[in-house]
């Protein structure tokens, strides 16, 4: 990685990196940061830190994640672990119940799978916090139960999303839509917003260590609705339910070691996409080139077409992940890259919502994603707990023959990603862009303006993105020079120029500097901001 220079700012920004040496903590919405600043100042580590950012966030940030949410982290304490909390379908769950169906629902009890972000934070807790389990949930508390201004950013996406809920009628998603739309409407930016029910099931989850979630009283409460209201969530799979510790994976990109979680999540794309990359031969072009931009997003497309057709729960997975990250085959896939868009990428080996938050002090580091999948998820809240339950049993395929096929028991394909680099066995920190498919997109983009281009972590966030949407459709922003844009058209790119935000992620990074300093920053475009101490 070049060194980056801390006085270096190419790009607009409204903001500059923050430094400290004792820690630091970033996020997407500024009162989950100081959450975890709090925590640091309360003598806590840096995974005390990151849990009360995540729990926060279930309430400042309802747009994109919740109480019944999955999620994955990274955590760096000499050596790098890797924490899988995503859910399995039900076991009662079968392919005939989409029988007739062209297209998975995106709403109600067959989109969701067993929540696992209560299961991540006990894990994350038990075997690094330092802090009382009660007391990283004072801030949440203290915002559902006194309230707190809804931020610009959080208040916009709620708009957004209200015609996507309320039009939702059945009785299954009566008591979301009392929770989050009451008189029918979103709250507006700066409006008060509280939640007393969620206050209390976080004093219960507090007091329990997360228990009362999948074998205590809250479990029966959820599983009292889903059988009142036709859901086929059991009771036993929320008590079989465990956070699994998982091998990270990896790959190198200019002697720089980009580290992801395995499979059932995305994070291979990004390492793929590096992979073949990494040899395209720009050593001469400029970051703001057609070239650099045209390689980059054919390398992505690449990408996508094998880990959308390989990547599923492990253990139904026809081709391993050794052999998608293979320096050989991203050779191999490198020559399919020409002067011109490819209109259809296709898989080259033989069949065999979102909130991320980062947090560093002296000796560990934790890269965290915590999602709903598709905004609010599946639309489903459970009466009086102010928990609101993902819809991530839509990323299922109903291809019986996909390995991504809708089974019980099964986790289904993942978009939430946590990342971390690291150099020659020595941690230099985490980092992570939230919003679906855009998530490996933005790894891919944030690695090589850090490597390839020597920027510092906030110009890495500021940079002008791309996003290759589907078939040969990219997005562009419109900070990308016009003349960018117009040579990629040129070359057989279906562009198109959008001004919305949130279409592009909105990322975190704390980077460890050789005298010990930490440096981090925080999205542009979103709300959020990074705290250093």
């Amino acid at each position: 990685m070049q060194p980056f220079d801390l006085m270096s700012y190419p790009y607009a920004s409204s903001r500059a990196v923050v430094m400290g040496t004792r820690g630091a903590v970033a996020t997407a919405q500024p009162l989950a940061a100081a959450a975890g600043a709090e925590m640091l100042l309360a003598g806590g580590n840096a995974v005390d830190a990151a849990i009360a950012m995540a729990i926060d966030l279930t309430v400042v940030e309802p747009t994109s994640n919740g109480l019944g949410s999955d999620a994955f982290a990274l955590v760096w304490d000499g050596a790098l672990h890797g924490l899988n909390a995503s859910g399995k379908s039900p076991q009662a769950l079968s392919l005939e119940m989409w029988e007739g169906l062209e297209h998975l629902p995106l709403r109600g009890w067959l989109a969701t799978t067993v929540p696992g972000a209560v299961s991540a934070w006990q894990a994350l807790w038990r075997r690094w916090g330092k802090l009382p389990f009660e007391r990283l949930f004072e801030p949440a508390i203290r915002h559902a139960d006194n309230g707190f201004p809804v931020s610009p950013g959080v208040a916009r996406k709620w708009r957004q999303q209200a015609k996507n809920y309320l039009s939702l009628t059945s009785e299954v998603h009566q008591p979301f839509r009392e929770l989050f739309f009451p008189g029918d409407r979103a709250p507006c930016s700066g409006e008060i917003w509280r939640c007393p029910k969620q206050a209390a099931t976080l004093r219960e989850l507090a007091a329990t260590e997360g228990e009362s979630f999948y074998r205590g009283r809250l479990a029966e409460q959820i599983i009292a609705f889903a059988e009142l209201t036709e859901g086929v969530l059991c009771l036993d799979d929320l008590k079989t339910h465990q956070a699994e510790w998982v091998k990270p994976i990896s790959t190198t990109y200019r002697g720089l070691t980009i580290s992801e979680l395995p499979p059932n999540g995305q994070g291979i794309a990004a390492l793929i996409a590096l992979n073949i990359f990494e040899g395209c031969d720009l050593a001469t072009e400029q970051r703001e080139s057609v070239a650099t931009y045209h390689h980059q997003i054919e390398a992505m497309k690449l990408a996508f077409a094998d880990t959308y057709r390989y990547v599923a729960d492990p253990a139904w997975m026809d081709i391993t992940v050794a052999e998608l990250l293979d320096k050989a085959y991203a050779t191999r896939r490198r020559k399919l890259i020409s002067n011109l868009a490819i209109r259809l990428a296709e898989p080259g080996l033989p069949k065999g919502g979102t909130v991320y938050l980062a947090a560093a002090d002296d000796e560990l580091m934790v890269s965290f994603i915590q999602s709903n999948f598709m905004g609010f998820g599946s639309g489903i809240a459970i009466p009086s707990t102010g928990i609101s339950l993902q819809n991530r049993g839509a990323g299922f395929d109903i291809d019986p023959n996909h390995p991504n096929t809708i089974a019980p028991s099964k986790r289904p394909f993942s978009t939430i990603i946590p990342s971390f680099l690291s150099r020659d066995g020595q941690a230099l920190g985490p980092f992570g862009l939230m919003k679906d498919s855009m998530q490996p997109q933005g790894h891919m983009q944030i690695v090589s303006n850090l490597v390839d281009h020597g920027l510092n972590p906030q110009a890495a966030l500021d940079a002008p993105r791309w996003r290759f949407d589907f078939g040969n459709r990219v997005l562009l922003e419109q900070t990308v020079p016009r003349q960018v844009a117009l040579g990629l058209a040129d070359l057989g790119h279906d562009i198109h120029i959008t001004a919305e935000p949130d279409t592009f992620g909105k990322g975190q990074i704390i980077l460890r500097l050789n005298n010990g300093a930490l440096v981090a920053a925080s999205e542009p475009r979103a709300d959020g901001i990074a705290i250093a101490l």
